[in-house]
């Protein structure tokens, strides 16, 4: 525990809504939802406007809806939610070299490390500075909590809720802690709520009163005891820069069940295919490939494989996916399909059984070449088949949209109207120039043209096949120069 509040953390306000608004002119002091807007989609975050309304993070969005039928509701822009956290992330490097990123809007940075931070004062100033380069640099707002402590500093972060700070001076946690509901530390979820108030305990201090003795018989030696600690006030984990993978998974939840087992394996590969990319993308291989299945009745399925050594090949994880498929009964329907790899490693082991697979289509490939050396014209036509399915294969063939993705009955090489104008998404016009989808159907999109540091924007509806129109980038939401 630290005599001087230096660890501070960070959490971005209402984040992806915040950002949406920024964005978009229009929307700024209304109630804005960004998530997955099927049937089964779930609410990522509500802006505070919408929050008035009791809508909140991993609600079901047909709730949502219901609670708040006049909210926008927008498909996420993770992209653009990405930059803007790549701003922040080097705002407080600039603090200091112990930077914890625990998601895209929040982290722990350990002030005393860099260097600016000893005492309250001057952890006071870091925290307002950071606070005001962040609202210049991204036109965000951020809360900062400062204590002796992760746990505290967390606490602290949500009380500064929205755009302040707190600092919560070392020495007085217990105080602060005695209070609240077990449910403010770490590691105590509704499960484990719910078995303490049985017990009695409701309070952090109920918690102090029962004793270790009592959280261990309760709970096990290793959660009970460290419960019991954390309801003194005690917390010396260390704010750590490196926080190694454990996994890469990716998973679509399907608007309609799927019945069709051939259109269940081709998710599944297509599934694979994304977690690669992710895999490469994260500079890592893994031996273990993990698929999850979740049936109409909601029951889960994990199964798994481990290879001889950690592979990144498509190939070889498409077709251990495919493998586990076999060993699950489909029967009734799947409403959600995810493929995972983990034990991952830093290099990559070559699977023998995927270098003869490329080995065999190198000389497929050879017989092919001589073959079109005697027929040009049908050699041409080959190509462009294939190319067309390879592209239809791709990740375009389904847009996920938050927790929900509803992808194509079949493999299109194009793109639907509802996929290409997601609500909230950037597009660009020949001469409107650029602008948001506010939502398409039956053959038209209507459009909102507005930049954002414009005035609120004027609406147009165009055919969902105009020319002129198309998908555009996102905007800064600072103006420079």
């Amino acid at each position: 525990m630290r005599a001087a509040p230096t660890i501070l953390h960070l959490d971005m306000d209402a984040f992806f809504a915040a950002a949406e608004q920024a964005s978009k002119p229009s929307l700024r002091g209304k109630p804005v939802v960004v998530g997955g807007l099927g049937p089964r989609g779930v609410v990522a975050t509500a802006s505070y406007e919408a929050r008035r309304f009791g809508v909140h993070s991993a609600m079901p969005m047909g709730q949502a809806r219901r609670l708040a039928p006049n909210a926008a509701y927008l498909v996420p822009r993770f992209s653009f939610y990405r930059s803007i956290s790549e701003q922040v992330m080097e705002l407080l490097g600039r603090l200091s070299p112990l930077v914890e990123p625990l998601s895209l809007d929040e982290a722990f940075v350990d002030l005393d490390a860099g260097g600016v931070a000893d005492d309250s004062a001057s952890a006071r100033t870091a925290g307002e500075r950071l606070r005001a380069d962040i609202l210049a640099t991204t036109g965000l707002t951020g809360s900062v909590g400062l204590a002796g402590s992760k746990m505290i500093a967390k606490i602290a972060s949500e009380e500064a809720k929205p755009d302040g700070l707190v600092l919560i001076e070392p020495g007085t946690e217990r105080e602060l802690l005695a209070p609240r509901s077990v449910r403010i530390l770490p590691g105590v979820g509704p499960a484990t709520g719910e078995h303490l108030r049985r017990a009695g305990m409701t309070t952090v201090s109920d918690l102090v009163e029962a004793g270790e003795d009592e959280l261990v018989r309760l709970l096990g030696r290793a959660h009970g005891a460290s419960l019991y600690l954390m309801a003194q006030g005690y917390d010396d984990r260390p704010v750590v820069a490196e926080r190694d993978a454990k996994s890469v998974s990716v998973e679509d939840t399907f608007d309609v069940d799927l019945h069709d087992r051939v259109r269940i394996r081709f998710e599944v590969e297509r599934l694979a295919e994304r977690c690669v990319g992710r895999l490469r993308a994260s500079g890592h291989s893994g031996r273990t490939i993990v698929l999850k299945v979740r049936r109409f009745d909601f029951s889960t399925l994990t199964r798994s494989e481990t290879l001889r050594g950690p592979t990144d090949d498509p190939g070889v994880v498409r077709e251990a996916a495919g493998r586990l498929l076999e060993a699950v009964d489909t029967t009734g329907g799947v409403r959600l399909l995810g493929v995972g790899v983990s034990g991952l490693a830093d290099y990559t082991q070559e699977d023998l059984f995927a270098q003869a697979e490329a080995e065999a289509e190198a000389a497929h490939a050879a017989e092919g070449a001589a073959g079109a050396a005697a027929g040009a014209v049908g050699a041409v036509g080959a190509v462009a088949t294939s190319a067309s399915e390879e592209g239809a294969g791709s990740d375009a063939g389904a847009a996920v949209t938050g927790a929900s993705a509803v992808a194509s009955v079949e493999p299109e090489a194009h793109e639907t109207a509802e996929r290409r104008w997601a609500p909230g998404h950037d597009v660009r016009h020949a001469v409107y120039g650029a602008g948001w989808v506010q939502g398409s159907g039956v053959g038209r999109v209507t459009v909102r043209f507005e930049e954002p540091w414009s005035e609120p924007g004027r609406v147009r509806t165009f055919a969902v096949d105009d020319p002129e129109l198309e998908p555009g980038e996102a905007l800064p939401l600072v103006r420079r120069g």
